[in-house]
């Protein structure tokens, strides 16, 4: 079952150290597009959590958003270390510089990030949490994206019978179509009065047969159909495979149209090429 790019889930936990919240919003895109916000203080898990966005998702924009608020009561620290490596390094510029060391604001160095921290806290314990919630969260997303996946599927496999039909129609007109090319050209011959011998008769009449014959498209256009029915029934990721499948029934559709010998060739390959080009366009969200 194909899945959809398109999709939402969120996901909310809450403990002795506060409430985590994740977000998960995804959209179309050729490639696989992370946007992570992290709060302050959780940014050290940024790498985790991007191997496990990249692990489960292939296609797609994907906006990831959590939210931390801390418990009330909780109290608030100085983180000395980094106040410390700041201070020395300030003490290094203002020694270059030749300026009063004096010369700066408090309020700008607790704004700084990872300055101030919420004291009581088991870290390890809350970053565990935010990776175990993410889990759940991608969970929720692959379902949403599953359950979008298998209405698509459903439109293009009504469209991969539609192809089918006029396909099929298509060969039965063959013959027709084989008869009124003779009728026409005798008819010309009768008109031109003039006398041509059965083998070059038959030689004209063959040359115009393979001008106009279509078995062999339709007999592509019939492979691409079955490759299209097995593809939208895997369980992986068949967005690139799918484009290309499109790219090769529009081809014929073309070459269709170029041969087109009487009217319902023609109506046909242009009937092909509508469904094809609604089939295109939904395929675009497909991962």
């Amino acid at each position: 079952m194909i899945r959809s790019m398109t999709g939402f889930a969120r996901c909310e936990s809450r403990g002795a150290w506060g409430t985590l919240a994740w977000e998960l919003r995804t959209v179309n895109h050729r490639f696989l597009d992370v946007g992570l916000r992290l709060p302050e203080g959780l940014g050290a898990l940024e790498a985790a959590v991007r191997a496990r966005l990249q692990k489960t998702l292939v296609r797609g924009r994907v906006d990831a958003w959590l939210r931390f608020q801390p418990a009330a009561g909780g109290s608030l620290c100085l983180n000395t270390a980094l106040a410390t490596e700041l201070r020395g390094l300030y003490g290094e510029l203002a020694d270059i510089w030749e300026f009063e060391e004096t010369a700066f604001n408090p309020w700008d160095v607790l704004r700084w990030p990872g300055m101030v921290q919420a004291s009581g806290i088991d870290t390890e314990a809350l970053e565990a949490e935010v990776l175990a919630l993410l889990d759940t969260a991608l969970t929720g997303l692959q379902e949403a994206r599953e359950r979008e996946g298998a209405a698509l599927t459903q439109l293009l496999l009504r469209r991969v019978e539609a192809i089918a039909g006029q396909t099929a129609a298509l060969r039965d007109h063959l013959p027709h179509l084989e008869k009124a090319l003779r009728e026409r050209l005798q008819a010309r011959l009768h008109d031109s009065a003039q006398q041509v011998d059965a083998g070059r008769w038959e030689q004209e009449l063959l040359f115009y047969l393979q001008r106009q014959d279509v078995a062999e498209e339709l007999d592509r256009l019939d492979t691409h159909l079955a490759e299209l029915r097995r593809v939208l029934q895997r369980r992986e990721a068949a967005g690139r495979r799918l484009d290309f499948l499109m790219q090769e029934l529009n081809r014929e559709a073309n070459t269709l149209a170029s041969k087109a010998g009487d009217s319902q060739v023609t109506f046909a390959s242009v009937e092909l090429k509508v469904l094809i080009e609604q089939m295109r366009e939904q395929v675009q969200n497909v991962e």
